[in-house]
């Protein structure tokens, strides 16, 4: 099938980026928090599907099974975060080649398949140029798609190409296909224009329209495009009160796709898909496979789901539970029974192991580390920035921040870092890191457990912020007893939600969620409510 141009554009919209700042030291309060505070609502953005969104929106569609091209316009991580990346950049020149491509392939698997065809299609083409048919599969599937009514002239537009295009092959069903490839590689579908209106309810200030509200829900808290309940909201307006919000949010969160949804931003939070390239040297690590990414990150994915949705508890024991789900591969690798023979079972790792929540697990511990060994550099990144909400500087252009190699002198990696430390140009940053990251050296480089390292006993004691620990299991605790942790659960969830960080006039309001979330015990369900149900989840500021 040869292609035909279609009009292609996409306007990025500018955000400013700040630095994550320490969470405040203050303890949440006891007290019932009172009523929300006055908020600077931010300029919209325009955010682009990201990969995952991408794929689950074609699914939505045309149904599960579709092959989704791996190569399209990748993902960027920015401010730690690829939803808030996805507010930031645009299309390459071969990004829209490639969601051009991907745009003729998806058509032609949905029109070759008898029973996608069939319920895309509910006519029978009277001849090869039928614009009532065409109409009939547009003017369905073209709302969904670009997630809106369409304008009369938009679907005269996409009509009239379907019959172009059959008149030129001289085929229904081809000219079809370059309809559906106009909808999947239009800006409309491939972005969610997140403009706003005045509202009539609070003069002088601008909310989210219902359409534009219905999608900010849908891929907050499953990851997807809206349903037809959903898309029938916005229609009759009641998304747009704040009883209707609340139901459908409620309703949202009851939802079996709530947890592929809490997955997406447990995901997108602690970096697990780059454990789809996680890398060992396996003369090192005899306990690498080519699986072990894959069962990593669907241990921790089902660890925290059990905590939010299937218990509705204090995530912060997501860093201290001993309750985990294991497959052989990991139990094998952790030295403990498996509790399933086939695929990941329920079980609870003994006291006695060492090893306990997230920062026990593969996820971390390999992802965090080099092919070839540790990384308490890495690590102790990993928990200042992404788990407390710590922003550390770069290091000097040219400087070598590389740990010294192992001597008899320095067997050890504290001997070795304590030997880096001496440099004052690294002591003053690594200060803040190697220490959190020297209490993880129990795990080696893939995350099984040993206890000495050239066979000098390992030390992994230290201090978080003046909280003395022993070992990885009591830093664990530290983590997640830190004042600043359950705050950063928070910030980042609001950024990931907002797909922007924090702007100017918005701590107040960020603050607030946080009380809340303390408040209601650190329960996650809650604070994703809280934040879907909170004004400025629903208000817009102006396009700059």
């Amino acid at each position: 099938m040869t292609s035909v141009a279609l009009p292609y554009s996409a306007v990025p919209l500018a955000l400013l980026l700040l630095a994550c700042d320490p969470a405040p030291d203050s303890a949440a309060p006891e007290a019932v928090r009172g009523e929300a505070p006055a908020f600077t609502a931010q300029p919209p953005v325009l955010r682009r599907l990201t990969y995952a969104q991408y794929q689950s929106t074609v699914a939505a569609l045309f149904g599960e099974g579709l092959v989704i091209p791996a190569e399209l316009e990748p993902d960027t991580r920015v401010s730690g975060l690829y939803a808030v990346g996805a507010s930031v950049t645009s299309i390459s020149s071969l990004g829209v080649e490639r969601y051009e491509a991907a745009a003729f392939d998806i058509a032609e698997q949905v029109l070759a398949d008898e029973s996608r065809r069939s319920a895309l299609v509910p006519c029978t083409p009277a001849s090869t140029i039928d614009s009532d048919c065409a109409r009939a599969v547009l003017a369905d599937l073209g709302p969904r798609a670009w997630r809106r009514p369409l304008e009369s002239d938009e679907l005269d537009r996409l009509v009239g190409l379907a019959d172009t295009a059959a008149a030129t092959f001289d085929d229904f069903d081809q000219g079809l296909a370059y309809a559906l490839a106009a909808l999947l590689q239009s800006p409309h579908f491939l972005f969610r224009p997140e403009l706003g209106e005045d509202d009539p309810e609070r003069p002088g200030e601008r909310r989210y329209t219902a359409y534009e509200l219905a999608s900010r829900l849908s891929y907050f808290l499953w990851n997807t495009m809206p349903d037809a309940e959903l898309f029938a909201s916005a229609a009759d307006g009641s998304l747009l009160t704040t009883e209707g919000l609340a139901a459908q949010v409620d309703r949202l969160l009851a939802d079996e796709r709530a947890r592929e949804g809490m997955a997406a931003f447990i995901t997108d939070t602690w970096m697990l898909s780059d454990l789809d390239d996680l890398t060992k040297d396996p003369t090192i690590y005899t306990y690498m496979s080519d699986g072990l990414g894959a069962s990593a990150r669907q241990q921790t994915l089902l660890d925290a789901e059990a905590i939010v949705f299937d218990d509705d508890g204090d995530f912060r024991s997501i860093l201290t539970t001993r309750d985990t789900h294991l497959d052989r591969t990991l139990a094998a690798l952790y030295d403990v029974p498996a509790p399933a023979r086939e695929g990941f079972g329920a079980t609870t790792l003994p006291e006695s192991g060492g090893r306990r929540g997230l920062l026990g697990q593969v996820s971390f511990l390999a992802l965090q580390s080099h092919a070839t060994s540790t990384s308490v550099t890495r690590r102790g990144i990993f928990v200042r920035e992404v788990l407390l909400c710590q922003a550390l500087p770069s290091p000097p252009a040219g400087l070598n921040t590389s740990i010294p190699e192992t001597t008899e002198e320095t067997p050890t990696m504290r001997d070795r870092v304590a030997q880096h430390l001496e440099d004052p140009s690294c002591a003053a940053c690594h200060n803040y890191m190697d220490p959190i990251g020297l209490g993880f050296e129990n795990f080696d480089g893939i995350g099984r457990w040993r206890s000495t390292e050239n066979d000098v006993e390992i030390d992994a004691s230290g201090d978080l912020d003046g909280v003395d620990f022993d070992d990885a299991w009591a830093l664990s605790a530290a983590i997640a007893d830190h004042s600043a942790f359950a705050p950063c659960v928070n910030k980042t969830l609001y950024a990931y939600a907002q797909g922007r960080v924090e702007g100017d006039g918005e701590d107040d309001i960020v603050d607030w969620h946080a009380e809340g979330f303390a408040v209601e015990d650190y329960r996650l369900k809650f604070l994703l409510r809280d934040i879907a149900t909170g004004q400025a989840f629903r208000t817009a500021g102006v396009a700059e």
